[in-house]
């Protein structure tokens, strides 16, 4: 199908995205990798009257490490995410995360900030946002703010961006030893989307678990943390049992999805499979016994 007729804009600096924002408000949309916006558009779901291509922004596609911690910007592509040297080496659970994502075309042109500020319910990335207990930098023409990534999820396909803004910088820690991440997936075999998607980060310091953080796609109308499954373990020794007996709190308190691809039984029971699978790769990680 054919768009409805759109302005399109293609801004080359920050500033100047922000000042069109601003001049249009509701009527515009933002494009930045474009899996979502454009598919939308031609199906006439949505009819925005201007179009932001972010695609020619300056100073948007960066990974450089910044006092303990990686700074993103949010127009770094999937691609770039997954083949990165320093991710690859000091924050592997993003890397593995983008590897996971649609198909070569997808990773080439989609991009970080582009998935997050969607927050798409099926999406990879807020999984491991989560996990990583993620800082998410936000600018408009009144200034800066940062919210933690366990506030920025709100609904599906709803984040705490406010009009006028744009997502720009994600910042995720650099994992130190002792620490293991890990993200497995139920993937949708057409889309490549998580069905379920389960992103865990694990710390052990003397055999046990110190620190835990699990994020869950797929599962609800929003990405969460399976705060259940991180208290079930936290301060204990890891072993099989354990691990599979807290994996089965993965959806507990949550009001699983239900569509075509996969019933809400279903969705809850793949919640517990996953997580196990992702806490057992995890943890292993961090003992320095598996790749």
């Amino acid at each position: 199908m054919i768009p409805a007729p759109f302005e399109y804009h293609a801004p080359k600096s920050l500033e100047e995205a922000l000042r069109l924002l601003d001049r249009h408000g509701d009527e515009a949309k933002l494009l930045a990798g474009g899996h979502s916006l454009l598919p939308m558009m031609k199906l006439r779901l949505a009819a925005p009257r201007f179009v932001i291509d972010l695609g020619r922004l300056k100073g948007l596609d960066y990974i450089r490490e910044e006092q303990g911690m990686i700074a993103i910007g949010a127009m770094t592509t999937h691609a770039e995410i997954e083949n990165s040297s320093l991710l690859r080496a000091k924050c592997p659970l993003l890397s593995e995360t983008a590897a996971a994502i649609g198909d070569v075309q997808v990773r080439n042109r989609g991009t970080l900030g582009g998935s997050l500020a969607h927050a798409d319910p099926a999406a990879d990335y807020p999984a491991s946002i989560l996990a990583l207990e993620a800082q998410m930098t936000m600018n408009s023409s009144m200034g800066v703010r940062a919210v933690d990534a366990a506030e920025f999820f709100l609904d599906m396909l709803t984040t705490q961006l406010r009009p006028g803004e744009i997502l720009t910088e994600i910042r995720v820690p650099a994992l130190g030893k002792g620490t293991g991440a890990a993200y497995c997936k139920l993937s949708q075999p057409a889309s490549g989307y998580a069905v379920v998607g389960v992103a865990a980060r694990v710390t052990l310091a003397a055999g046990k678990l110190a620190q835990i953080a699990v994020g869950v796609t797929g599962v609800g109308p929003k990405a969460y943390r399976a705060v259940n499954v991180e208290d079930a373990l936290r301060g204990k020794k890891a072993s099989e049992k354990l691990l599979a007996e807290a994996a089965r709190h993965a959806a507990r308190g949550v009001e699983a999805l239900a569509d075509l691809h996969a019933s809400a039984g279903y969705r809850s029971e793949m919640a517990a499979v996953f997580t196990r699978r992702a806490l057992e790769r995890a943890v292993a990680r961090a003992a320095g016994t598996k790749a």
